[in-house]
């Protein structure tokens, strides 16, 4: 029997999958297209300033393989370092996307960690949320700003796990417990995921989806791993939709100890 879920409700649109994966690194589009289909993924991000979308007439654009209106296009602000700058980089994206104000935010604070830049972050989410942006942003993960970032607006908080591209998976599950527990937006792990035993532990503590890039594009096999990633990530939610058992320091047999039919 097939087990039925609650969809993943972002912007008021639902999403079967919980996946959501990032465009950068591939061999090129057609590699992208074939990882997105087997990844099961419903939304695809994209850095405006490092994919082509249409902007540069001249060359091949991801449009010319994934169909918009199959997949949610999230233009992202990657490379910025300023609020101002990624404010600019969403109003570009918006108009590439004929009016599309879902955006995913992310203002760095410098090339050699790729952790946000908080107070830049803060200030350009209060920007765009005014300008009637519906902002997905990466952050940190300290509950206290996931907490400032939803009053502001912002629909869906995306806490790194670790490091951009470091494959470390999450290195500090209480503070994203802690943000988890404490959300009435979607919280999607965003950043640090290596494999697909890093995905399930995600979804495992409740978080409402993941995104992620290196670990597929990066893998020995994209494809098939980008595959492994839609099974994680199922499994993982599942996983905590059910229930696990609660830890203990002692054994627990799994079979009555007592009344056996068998005597010895």
């Amino acid at each position: 029997m097939e087990v039925k879920l609650k969809e993943l409700i972002i912007d008021g649109k639902e999403y079967h999958s919980r996946l959501i994966i990032g465009t950068g690194k591939y061999r090129d589009f057609q590699q992208t297209k074939e990882a997105l289909v087997a990844s099961g993924a419903e939304m695809i991000t994209v850095a405006v300033r490092r994919v082509n979308l249409g902007q540069a007439k001249d060359e091949q654009s991801l449009l010319e393989f994934i169909d918009p209106k199959q997949f949610t296009i999230l233009p992202n602000t990657a490379g910025c370092y300023s609020a101002e700058d990624a404010v600019r980089v969403c109003n570009i994206a918006a108009e590439i996307l004929d009016g599309e104000k879902l955006v995913k935010l992310e203002v760095l604070g410098d090339e050699k960690t790729l952790y946000p830049n908080v107070v830049e972050t803060i200030k350009a989410a209060e920007t765009l949320v005014k300008d009637g942006f519906k902002v997905m942003v990466y952050t940190t993960d300290d509950p206290l700003v996931a907490k400032e970032l939803e009053k502001i607006g912002c629909i869906a908080i995306m806490p790194l796990a670790s490091p951009i591209g470091s494959g470390l998976g999450v290195q500090n599950r209480y503070n994203i417990l802690s943000i988890v527990e404490n959300a009435s937006t979607p919280i999607i792990v965003d950043a640090g995921v290596g494999t697909a035993s890093d995905a399930s532990i995600v979804m495992e503590m409740g978080c409402d989806g993941v995104l992620m890039n290196t670990a597929i594009a990066c893998a020995k096999d994209p494809i098939l791993m980008a595959s492994a990633m839609k099974k994680a990530v199922e499994s993982g939610h599942e996983a905590f939709k059910a229930g696990r058992i609660p830890k203990k320091k002692y054994a627990s047999a799994s079979s009555p100890i007592e009344g056996n039919f068998i005597d010895e």
